[in-house]
């Protein structure tokens, strides 16, 4: 079948190995079903048009379902390497009479828009889907342990006593946070191209409402030039994504620190492990800094899809539409990796609980709590409150190294009067200021590390991920039914013409 009658030769072969081909290969590879049902939803208007009989639009999709990415690839070279010439051709070959008007007033340009859009809404409904299990996993483990005892950090220095629980809970916050954005950005992106033509419209009546409908769409692009000139639905799922990988880098560097030999605060099985080849005593994990490092290369796709973009015209472009989006498909393999290897990691982690209360003994994270004491019970201002807790730890720290538990009350008698105060049992201000325990529960607050606040925090998490779960059934759901009704549409035609 000839395709073009402008052209004489057809592509040279640098094009062709270096472009088309790698292009092809991967829209039958990825694709190909939301071109088939693409079609099937331009069939189900040509039948309303009345350009197509029920018995063609059933050979046509009868055609259409038997395509085969092996036939295809076959096709390539007479079809200029491009799936939709492809496709039409090998439909074409297949039907038992000629359909001289199917295809009339149809573009490719708004046809590859609309199935590059679906494999994307696609690819993003899987990441969430692995969201909601990391999130699962790290609830899981957040409940298991609410109230061992462990030091929490704030510019790398010992700050406030905290739980692992109260931080796989934090875990589960940036997830939470990660999928709602995911599900708007899934709303905001799931409108349809289709109709949209070259670039202004098409000459004939299409219902764009109607083709949304039957790929699944909330409704059309409104906008024809819009529809076909933008790809911004993919700078915003890179934008979520790339977002997410920074929040999980943070986490995977606490994990790196708290693994360490320095803290031994957490371990991971020997599955999880590798070894030095030179140094017999070393158990590293190198798994944790390959997550880290994956996590850059979701904020450099990111800046890859905008460079891409960035200065084009805004219309149908080769440079838009192809060349910008090439590394999109290793944006989501590299999510998946990530989200894959730490719902690994969080479900596996073993927390070393008896270091991380001695380190909790060890260091004075009772001094935030001393201050108000200070405050609240004996009215000194919360400003000389706060110096003299410091003086208090600094000669504690002085004295046998930071253990002089005998020296204490005294020590704080000293500094109070070093401010101009006098406290008249400075003994009862220290009772909680080295028992980690009773710092967790001292912090009474919402949202707080105390075990009770850590439970209700985790009862909201399980409200909002089963909400989110629902929200994006929904979603999935309309898909389906979207697909299954389009196919019914074609399947119509296809019992007409038996």
């Amino acid at each position: 079948m000839t395709l073009t009658g402008r052209l004489a030769e057809t592509p040279h072969d640098f094009i062709r190995q270096e472009f088309l081909e790698p292009q092809f290969r991967h829209e039958v590879a990825h694709l190909l079903r939301w071109y088939v049902l693409i079609e099937k939803a331009l069939l189900t208007e040509y039948r309303r048009l009345g350009l197509l009989s029920a018995r063609q639009v059933g050979q046509i999709a009868a055609a259409l379902d038997g395509l085969t990415p092996e036939e295809l690839t076959v096709t390539a070279g007479a079809a200029l390497s491009d799936i939709a010439l492809a496709m039409e051709t090998r439909v074409t070959e297949a039907l038992p009479e000629p359909a001289p008007t199917w295809h009339v007033d149809r573009s490719r340009n708004d046809l590859q828009a609309c199935a590059q859009l679906l494999h994307g809404r696609e690819r993003l409904g899987e990441v969430a889907a692995m969201l909601a299990q990391l999130a699962e996993v790290a609830h899981e483990r957040a409940g298991h342990d609410v109230s061992s005892p462990m030091p929490g950090y704030t510019q790398l220095q010992s700050a406030q006593v905290i739980t692992p629980g109260f931080y796989l809970s934090a875990v589960v916050e940036h997830v939470l946070r990660v999928s709602s954005r995911l599900l708007g950005t899934y709303d905001r992106i799931n409108f349809s191209p289709l109709g949209a033509g070259p670039m202004a419209g098409q000459e004939l009546a299409w219902d764009r409402d109607r083709l949304a409908r039957a790929v699944g769409c909330a409704g059309p692009v409104p906008h024809a030039l819009t529809a076909v000139a933008s790809r911004d639905w993919l700078l915003d799922i890179a934008a979520d994504i790339a977002s997410a990988g920074v929040g999980f880098s943070r986490f995977l560097t606490d994990l790196m620190a708290w693994s360490s030999s320095a803290y031994g605060f957490v371990e991971l099985p020997d599955e999880l492990a590798g070894i030095s080849a030179a140094m017999p005593q070393k158990k590293n994990y190198p798994l944790l800094e390959r997550l880290r490092g994956r996590t850059s290369h979701l904020t450099a796709c990111y800046v890859d899809f905008a460079t891409g973009q960035r200065n084009t015209s805004f219309s149908n472009t080769v440079e838009v539409s192809k060349e910008a989006g090439t590394h999109a498909g290793a944006m989501f393999t590299a999510i998946r990796t990530v989200l894959t290897g730490f719902t690994l990691v969080v479900g596996s982690l073993r927390w070393r609980t008896d270091r991380m209360r001695s380190a909790s003994e060890e260091d004075h994270f009772g001094a935030f709590g001393l201050a108000n004491e200070l405050t609240l019970r004996a009215g000194i201002p919360w400003r000389t409150a706060q110096v003299i807790a410091g003086r208090y730890v600094t000669a504690v720290l002085a004295e046998a190294g930071g253990r002089g538990g005998h020296i204490a009350p005294a020590a704080l008698a000293t500094a109070a009067r070093s401010a101009g105060c006098q406290l008249d049992d400075p003994a009862s201000y220290l009772a909680n200021s080295t028992d980690p325990d009773a710092q967790l529960r001292a912090k009474v607050s919402s949202g707080s590390t105390s075990p009770d606040s850590v439970v209700a925090l985790l009862a909201g998490q399980r409200e909002r991920l089963d909400e989110l779960a629902a929200e994006w059934g929904a979603r999935r759901a309309a898909v389906r039914e979207a697909v299954a009704a389009t196919d019914a549409a074609t399947r119509t035609g296809s019992r007409s013409a038996g």
